[in-house]
């Protein structure tokens, strides 16, 4: 089941079937002195909320997806170590304010969204075309980010807005005239919009992370968001390339793990109850950068996959306890 699948429920077009009203799990006191632990500034949370395998985990029974859907948003957001999570669903159709709003009355004030933005806006060719693509014209189109994305955004979930993510798929560099013209085209792109959530770009095609990307982003005050993702360089040198200092705030989507594809993830990790490939080194790199940046009284937002480890709810629970345990505020 895709991410957008998991999220069109709560405002598809299809009626919604009676929901049982859906309350957080139990979590024990050790997972809210682990969220007591946590620097300020840091916001971990999933991509998306609705999945029945986490029952005891993030839930307190068993319900299905469009019940989650509808209803799981608030019980999610009352989970201690959960301060964000992602919007997956508005990468396949721009939400309205009002959509924006009801995700907004479901969580607390300190809650932030991490919300991806139309795909129409990182496609070079149309995403929805048959047979033989033709030019999307609105590829990085900055009037159309504001009045169809942005606006909306900001106007529905206010203060809440976090993050605003476009997530590139993988490109031919001569699709967009090379590299440089990439880099040029974005920068004029992310200059022209308007102050607001931390705008962050996601890469999936390794060759564009350069020196050159890393200084445009900080021309524009944009940050890049760090992925783990077999189709993009490694987390070592994505943190090389772009220092984390240089960003408006550190932006970490840790989606799937190394050798798989993710309906080969999916199918090994359903149903997304426990850890089944577990990746120290991302979780231990990732835990150094976020102490790093939240010494430096910045803001990080870090985002886990199921098919990153087979439960992104547990990853965060294991990448919660090495932020805590090497936090110089614990060694003290």
């Amino acid at each position: 089941m895709s991410a957008m699948d998991t999220q069109l429920g709560l405002f598809g077009d299809a009626l919604p079937e009676p929901a049982a009203a859906v309350g957080p799990a139990a979590v024990g006191a050790r997972v809210g002195a682990l969220a007591a632990g946590l620097p300020p500034g840091v916001r971990l949370g999933t991509s998306s909320w609705s999945f029945p395998g986490w029952e005891g985990i993030v839930y307190d029974r068993r319900a299905s997806q469009s019940v989650l859907a509808q209803e799981g948003l608030a019980a999610y957001a009352a989970h201690p170590l959960f301060r964000t999570v992602g919007v997956d669903r508005s990468y396949y159709r721009s939400l309205t304010a009002e959509q924006f709003g009801s995700y907004a009355d479901a969580v607390p004030e300190d809650f932030r969204f991490l919300v991806k933005a139309d795909r129409l806006l990182t496609s070079p060719l149309h995403p929805d075309a048959v047979g033989v693509r033709e030019r999307n014209p609105v590829f990085l189109d900055p009037g159309y980010a504001v009045e169809t994305v942005i606006g909306p955004m900001i106007e529905g979930l206010g203060d809440k807005a976090g993050v605003l993510l476009f997530q590139f798929p993988p490109i031919p560099p001569n699709l967009v005239r090379g590299r440089q013209a990439f880099w040029e085209r974005l920068q004029r792109f992310l200059g022209a919009l308007p102050p607001g959530p931390v705008y962050a770009v996601e890469l999936r095609t390794a060759s564009f992370l350069a020196e050159s990307y890393a200084t445009m982003l900080e021309s524009v005050g944009a940050a890049h968001c760090y992925n783990v993702h077999p189709a993009m360089s490694s987390l070592d040198l994505q943190l090389q390339l772009v220092q984390p200092f240089y960003q408006p705030a550190l932006v970490v989507r840790w989606m799937l793990h190394s050798g798989l594809e993710y309906e080969r993830a999916r199918e090994r990790y359903e149903p997304f109850d426990r850890l089944v490939d577990e990746d120290p080194h991302s979780r231990d790199r990732i835990a150094t950068t976020v102490l790093d940046v939240a010494l430096a009284e910045r803001q990080a937002f870090v985002i886990a996959n199921n098919k990153a480890e087979g439960s992104s709810p547990l990853t965060l629970l294991r990448l919660a306890e090495r932020i805590v345990e090497w936090s110089p505020a614990t060694a003290q």
